[in-house]
């Protein structure tokens, strides 16, 4: 394959991994408080159609940003609210969720099927970084939110292992019990923690309306990408660098079918190019789904255990 084309793939996967990054970083924070949410999917679709609204109704971006991001935090705070006050079952709300979030954002978006967005964002190349032979043009070229989703990762890998507030996060998702006791609000943290994770998932899905695709097509515009996240938390260990490159990995798998036809390579059918992300989250799935394994990686010990004051 042509090195141009290898290097245009892997900007490629770095855009494509972006929103992947902020969902992911967002679910491990809410599962490091021992909420699991499922609902990532249907918070990022409501995100993506309320950036798209809102951008094209105020000719900016950033508007449409701030927008999708604050939808997926509203969502979230329903998954609070049925999750750590009502003490739901965590899996049944966080697919009621997805049902509701997808749902909704296909009415809202109705009016606007198939309609391109502008503007959109744009790229930022960055001097002098952006000349460096090969890894320039794959990391420097691209536009402020990918530069943001490694703020976004870099503060929250110190948040939860620097600060008193994220060793507090931590406790609370392996044993609520003892950080109850030590005078934590357990509640708080895990209302904090899921709705700054919705924050976040609605920031994927609008970055994936306002950058990654061209017009609103209904589920089609996320395309499943909020599982690959959910997956993508546990292929990380709960860890923001791994999800950082985790997220590349799978936005690389997204890519390559583009970049395969691209270079002419018509040896493996482009169906099967368009199912290798999904087969990947698959494989991740099955291969971590025992709990030997899960232990072994990190996951919290309270994680989907609702918690009662009362019985402790």
């Amino acid at each position: 394959m042509n090195d141009a084309v290898w290097v245009l793939t892997l900007a490629a996967a770095v855009s494509a991994g972006t929103p992947l990054v902020f969902a992911a970083v967002g679910e491990i924070l809410a599962e490091k408080s021992g909420v699991l949410n499922l609902g990532v999917e249907g918070m990022m679709l409501l995100g993506a159609v309320t950036a798209f609204l809102a951008a094209a109704a105020s000719g900016s971006p950033l508007v449409g940003l701030l927008a999708g991001t604050l939808a997926g935090g509203g969502l979230a705070v329903v998954h609070a609210f049925l999750s750590v006050t009502m003490r739901a079952n965590q899996i049944v709300s966080g697919l009621a969720l997805v049902i509701f979030g997808t749902g909704l954002a296909t009415f809202l978006g109705n009016p606007i099927e198939g309609d391109p967005l502008k503007p959109g964002i744009v790229d930022l190349r960055i001097p002098i970084l952006a000349d460096i032979p090969v890894v320039g043009r794959i990391l420097f070229d691209q536009d402020p939110l990918v530069y943001a989703s490694w703020l976004v990762v870099a503060l929250a890998a110190f948040y939860m292992t620097r600060t008193r507030t994220g060793l507090a996060l931590r406790a609370c998702g392996e044993s609520p019990e003892t950080a109850d006791a030590m005078g934590l609000s357990v509640a708080r943290l895990r209302y904090v923690h899921v709705i700054v994770g919705g924050l976040l998932a609605g920031a994927g899905g609008a970055y994936q309306i306002l950058a990654r695709v061209p017009s609103w097509s209904g589920a089609g515009t996320t395309a499943g990408i909020g599982w690959i996240a959910l997956a993508l938390v546990v292929f990380a260990a709960w860890r923001p660098w791994r999800a950082l490159l985790g997220a590349y990995l799978f936005g690389a798998a997204l890519a390559a079918n583009f970049a395969l036809q691209a270079a002419g390579v018509d040896a493996i059918p482009a169906e099967f190019l368009s199912m290798l992300p999904y087969l990947l989250t698959i494989l991740v799935l099955v291969i971590l789904s025992a709990s030997s394994a899960r232990k072994r990686l990190g996951a919290p010990a309270a994680l989907g255990v609702p918690y009662a004051r009362e019985e402790r």
